[in-house]
Parts: structure tokens; sequence; C-alpha cells
């Protein structure tokens, strides 16, 4: 007997568009504060670059911590309504920063600001998933110019912003069209809930259904998490490269930093769909070759500088679709959401130390932070670090039969990590 096709959400490419949206904004508020330390430092009198750094990680905390409670959420209530007030919360925390004149005050807005973003990717994953269950890594693809355009735009913006108008300009500003953003979301996208709602409410799903699966997922995402220490401790460790050894300017550390994501809005629909038949081979080859790029950052030339970044951000940023669609492939959608929640909440929490830990191995510098050649082994430590997350790739491989413990209903059928073409 045939098995038919499954029938096509209204107004998904719409929703698709929006979800790409909000990815934007999501990675603009990661990003918008990594060329602004130093400024952040002085006008808030923080102690040194670390507490100014720390910023960033505490707000990356927040936004990775409670991704499991979201993910619940996202599957139990739908995508749309929560997708839009984590936006608004993460907007009310950029513009409550935008008025802070201490570090407590900077604290307590960062954290909002994580919170409010600690929706995003739980809910946005599981209904990109389920709008597209065929040609999902495309839809991945698709999803992530979004996150290419935040990337960029983020530090692009706030960098020159700030070097007219100071820091507050920018922070205020994004935090307000994130709230028009927020109101549109709501008004025009759609929702899916899972295919067989009665998973989503069953008592009897279990997410680790035994200790063996559950030390799987752990391995898995604690393995992927040296993938995100190393791209994200990049970013802040290149802004403080070109600012202390190089003087760059604010605006012109914001332009650079904005080319580690620019390549990717071409990349990432490229190899999200080149990646559709063998997606597990194509993430290991982009991750070698972004950690080979890495290595390259702390030993080429100021003026070679921004084309490495280029080269590394377009095979980097490549490997979180193919990734994300190979994950969400693996997993019953009843528990997308959850299960991803889960999953960048283990691996978030260790990754994003990076920009705490990367500021104070500069700030340990001292005198040195001046000289280039300082940088070496901070870039060589990232470049290792990326490497060994490929390891990750082979607990990928296993996690659909983890499943398999499971009641019928819930493990029938998954499709392999490939996926036909349509």
């Amino acid at each position: 007997m045939n098995t038919p096709a499954p029938t096509q959400p209204a107004g998904r490419e719409r929703t698709l568009f929006l979800i790409g949206v909000l990815h934007a904004f999501t990675h603009v508020y990661h990003v918008a504060l990594i060329p602004l330390y130093l400024a952040l430092q002085a006008d808030l009198h923080l102690k040194n670059i670390q507490e100014a750094t720390s910023l960033v990680s505490v707000m990356m905390f927040a936004y990775f911590l409670p991704s499991y409670l979201t993910g619940m959420l996202a599957d139990r209530v739908g995508s749309r309504a929560l997708l839009s007030w984590g936006l608004l919360i993460n907007s009310l925390g950029f513009i409550a920063l935008s008025f802070a004149q201490s570090k407590a005050m900077a604290l307590a807005a960062v954290i909002v600001a994580g919170l409010g973003g600690s929706v995003f990717h739980p809910a946005a994953t599981s209904l990109t998933a389920r709008l597209y269950p065929i040609n999902t890594g495309r839809a991945f693809g698709l999803m992530a110019i979004g996150a290419s355009l935040g990337f960029f735009v983020g530090p692009l913006y706030s960098g020159w912003r700030a070097h007219d108008a100071g820091w507050r300009a920018p922070v205020l500003e994004l935090g307000l069209a994130g709230l028009v953003t927020a109101g549109i979301f709501f008004r025009f996208a759609a929702d899916a809930r899972p295919r067989n709602l009665t998973e989503a409410v069953d008592p009897g799903i279990k997410l680790l259904p035994t200790w063996p699966a559950a030390g799987l997922i752990i391995a898995m995402a604690l393995g992927f998490s040296f993938r995100d220490f190393a791209g994200a401790g990049n970013a802040t460790l290149s802004s403080l490269y070109l600012q202390k050894a190089h003087g760059d300017s604010i605006e012109s550390t914001g332009r650079v930093l904005g080319l580690i994501f620019l390549a990717s809005a071409l990349s990432n629909p490229l190899f999200g769909y080149l990646s559709e038949r063998r997606r597990l081979p194509w993430a290991a080859g982009l991750l070698l070759i972004s950690a080979a790029c890495l290595l390259m950052l702390g030993w080429v030339p100021r003026s070679l500088f921004p084309f490495n970044l280029i080269v590394f951000g377009f095979f980097l940023m490549a490997t979180y679709p193919v990734v994300e669609a190979a994950l969400m492939q693996a997993v019953p959608d009843a528990i997308r959401g959850r299960f991803f929640g889960l999953f960048i909440t283990l691996g978030g929490f260790f990754a994003n130390f990076s920009h705490w830990i990367i500021g104070a191995w500069v700030q340990k510098l001292d005198t040195h932070s001046a000289d280039a050649s300082s940088y070496f082994p901070l870039f060589a430590t990232l470049a290792v670090m990326l490497a060994f997350s490929t390891f990750a790739l082979l607990f990928l491989r296993r996690l659909p039969g983890v499943w398999k413990v499971m009641p019928a209903r819930t493990a029938s059928s998954f499709p392999p990590l490939t996926a036909p073409r349509t």
C-alpha cells in the first residue's frame, strides 16, 4: 500500500521566511555587544576587559539553560505565540541594557535578554522540521540565512553606530526593532502542531528512556559544544585581537567581524541542499575545513585577516543547518522541541564560557596584548577544539536507534539521516 504524501501546511513558505527573520534578530543580539567590549568597560566603570566579556557569557547562559523547558512548551502548545513572546522579551532586555548605569543593571538586562532568546531554537527548529518533513536540510539551510544576516548585521551595525553615537544608541535601536518584528511574526506566521497530537501529551513518552541512551545524547551534545565554544570564542578573540594588537576602531572591528557570517548566507542553503543524501560526511568535512581556517587566523597578516574570516565563516556556519537537519530527522516529531532544548542546554552551557575565558586569557597577556604573535596559541587552541567536535558525529549516527525502546507508536518509522529530494 502506498503511503500518502504528507500534507503541506498552509502558509509554510511565509512562515519559514518569518522564522528566518526571527533567527536574524536572535543572533543580532548574540553578537551586537562583541565590538563594544572596550566601550562597555569604560562607560560602566568595569574593572577589566574580562568583566565586559562576561556580559555576553551571562546572556548566553540565560539563553541556553531554560531551553529544555521552552522546548517542552513548544511541543505542547505550539510555536507561533511562544516565538513572538520570546523575541519581545529578548528585545526588552536590550532596551533595558541601553539605560544601564552599572554592572548590576547591565547583568540584569542581559539575563532578561537571554531568557527571551532561549525560546527561539527549540521552538523554531521543531516547527521548521514539522513544516518540511521532506527536504528538511534545504529548509534548515534557508532558515539559517537569517542567522547569517543577523550575525553579519549585529557587529556591523553596533560598531558603526557606536563609533558616532556611543554604545547605547545601537543597543536601544536594535531592541526597538525587535519589538516591531515580534508583532509582525505573531500576526502573519502560521503554526503547526505535531502530526500525532496524542504523542505530545502522552506521559508514556520518555525523552531519555535508558541510561545508555542518555549517555549517548549527553556525549553528542558535549561533543558539539567544542564546535560552539570555538566559534563563539573566535568572535570574542578576533574582536580583542583587532582592537588591542592592531589598534582597529570599534567601527572597523564590527565591520570585519561581520565578514565571518556574510558568506554563510550562501553556504547555509547550499550545503543544506547538497547534504540531503549524505549529511554526516558533509558535516565532518565542513568541520575539518573550518578548523584549518581557524588555525590560519593566528598566522595570516592583518591585510588577509578579513578574507580568512570570510572563508572560515563560509564553512563553519554551514555545519549548523546540516547537523540540525540530521538531528531532527533522528528524533520523534512529538518531542523534537524538548530534545533540541536539552541538546543546546547541555552543549551551550559549556560553550558559552568561551567569552569569559577568552577575556580572562587576553587580560593575562597584559602588556603582551599589543603583540599579534601572543594570540597565536589562542587561535590554535580553538582550532583543535573545533576539529575535535567531529567525534560528536559518531554519536549522532547512533541516535535513531535510541528510540527503539519506546512504545511502538512513537518509534514506528524514522527516516535515515539522509532524505530524498523532491
